[in-house]
């Protein structure tokens, strides 16, 4: 889909297809349904704190498993629009969370970032999943502050140490960002290699980071998470 169609009646469009067409259970693939009440129970938030190894929190509503796994990656490689208002619900959970603990620490007032989406997964999508979350939760839009400095390898089949040189310094801020304070967003973190580009990139450009919320964590806390 043209990424020059508005954002709203892009993601309008996307879910009206998604009703239209038939459906299965995104979580179990039970028919008519795009996801059936046993795997929406699953995607009840219980935020718990992580936090990236340069002590970033990091609050995640779900664990990276199971139903709340099959449900993601049909979000994000299935075109299954139809599942994000019932994943927008525990994202909005995760950054509740993360702005109570952010005042506690910091107090005052910032903004939401996210990592760029490449060129190539948004012309295969035709969405930025993260971006349609986040508007699905309502919440405030994200600032478009971070640029791809380069395209990077698919982080599926490389593990953790390989990810962190992928993508090191693969990003970087589009302008000056002195005084301006971020809460980072994303879908899922598994070694945390992006959210550590992400950080350190709003950093570079002069930014504060009060930490960052996302959907799902993955359970194998030995890749670097504590």
């Amino acid at each position: 889909m043209s990424p020059s169609i508005p954002g709203p009646l892009r993601d309008a469009i996307l879910e009206a297809m998604a009703v239209l067409l038939p459906v299965s259970c995104a979580g179990c693939g039970a028919d008519d349904r795009a996801l059936c009440d046993a795997c929406r129970s699953k995607l009840e938030p219980q935020p718990v704190l992580r936090s990236l190894d340069d002590g970033t929190p990091v609050w995640a509503a779900l664990a990276y498993d199971g139903v709340v796994r099959r449900v993601i990656l049909g979000l994000k490689e299935q075109g299954r629009t139809d599942v994000a208002r019932a994943l927008a619900v525990p994202l909005a959970s995760a950054v509740d969370r993360a702005v109570l603990h952010a005042a506690d620490r910091a107090p005052g007032e910032f903004e939401l970032a996210m990592p760029p989406v490449s060129r190539a997964s948004f012309r295969r999508r035709g969405y930025d999943p993260v971006r349609l979350l986040a508007r699905a939760a309502g919440l405030p839009r994200p600032a478009r502050v971070l640029v791809n400095l380069h395209e990077r390898t698919s982080q599926k089949t490389l593990d953790r140490a390989q990810r962190g040189v992928n993508l090191a310094g693969s990003m970087g801020s589009n302008r000056p960002l002195h005084g301006r304070r971020f809460l980072v967003l994303d879908d899922i973190i598994t070694t945390g290699a992006t959210l550590t580009e992400v950080v350190r990139s709003l950093r570079k450009g002069g930014a504060e980071v009060v930490g960052a919320a996302v959907v799902a964590a993955t359970p194998r806390h030995s890749l670097g998470l504590s």
